[in-house]
């Protein structure tokens, strides 16, 4: 992100102290491809894009339970088919896309047990990561002739306990839920910062940017983890987690605010960037490492076949 002035960050924190869904721009024009957005956060997200003229592409794995989720929103929604675990379906779903303005790389699974792809990869990494690499990647001819053009990357205040582990990727080695989760999180924001570097450099008017939720109550916590996991990801929902119509606002702040600048991310502004209304944040220093995130690209590039044309 372009360093601010003081100033500008002060003015720009006072804008956005109590942004919520109703300061929205109008969007009436404008198409948008939300992953993973037959629950939570993505149809939270949908739903708010829609209510403000979007049309909405909503992506889900299971297109039965996407058509009930987009049954009861406004506007124009369609429903398509993505499974980001599988490479071929991403490239079905984005040979069918004929207009994008903004991609929010919403989708993910969470803390599952150890599990691949259908190329084989580690779950987590595969579908959080390579998956959401693959799909930016092949959308990216599309977006770079959208109106106001925008890639919003949805990581987790857990990519600060993260680390790319080159050496093995597929965890073949010991395997952790947790570790496997914030790595794919971690991949997220050297993702999008990265591409953030390479869109400027070649003059691209796409921007891509970065959001969290903080700690939102959404079934990411109970449907992937098993155990130990499962029940505090439960108790966590009902005691401590925010709604999930507040932990979108960062997503939808990213997608759609006029004052969003390349590179930039977006959180909550409560304690521990848990809660709140969004804010700037910034992602854990090792996150910003562009050797590492140049290296991250290569390999993906590399693992899904896929040249990334930018």
């Amino acid at each position: 992100m372009q360093e601010l002035t003081l100033s500008a960050k002060m003015g720009m924190m006072r804008h956005m102290a109590k942004w919520t869904a109703v300061d929205i721009p109008d969007q009436t024009g404008r198409t948008f491809v939300v992953t993973g957005a037959n629950s939570g956060l993505g149809l939270e997200t949908a739903r708010r894009l829609a209510e403000h003229g979007a049309r909405v592409i909503m992506t889900a794995r299971d297109p039965e339970k996407g058509r009930a989720a987009a049954a009861g929103l406004p506007g124009e929604v369609k429903v398509r088919t993505l499974d980001l675990a599988d490479l071929d379906s991403v490239a079905r779903f984005a040979a069918g896309v004929e207009r994008a303005d903004v991609l929010v790389n919403n989708a993910g699974v969470m803390m599952t047990p150890r599990g691949t792809t259908a190329q084989g990869f580690e779950l987590q990494f595969g579908t959080n990561h390579l998956g959401h690499f693959a799909l930016t990647a092949l959308l990216y001819p599309v977006l770079r002739e959208g109106s106001a053009p925008r890639v919003v990357t949805v990581s987790s205040s857990l990519h600060r306990r993260g680390r790319i582990d080159f050496d093995d990727l597929g965890a073949t080695g010991s395997y952790s839920p947790a570790r496997a989760y914030a790595q794919s999180k971690f991949a997220n924001v050297l993702f999008g910062l990265e591409l953030d570097r390479r869109l400027r450099a070649s003059g691209s008017p796409v921007v891509s940017t970065l959001a969290h939720p903080g700690y939102a109550a959404t079934n990411l916590q109970t449907s992937g983890p098993t155990g130990i996991i499962n029940l505090g990801g439960r108790i966590g929902n009902l005691l401590l987690a925010q709604h999930v119509s507040k932990g979108a606002l960062n997503q939808l702040y990213a997608a759609t605010a006029p004052d969003v600048e390349g590179g930039s991310f977006y959180g909550p502004d409560g304690i521990a960037e848990s809660r709140g209304h969004p804010k700037l944040v910034r992602p854990v220093r090792s996150a910003t490492d562009p050797n590492t995130a140049r290296r991250l690209w290569e390999t993906s590039e590399k693992l899904t076949g896929i040249p990334f044309p930018v």
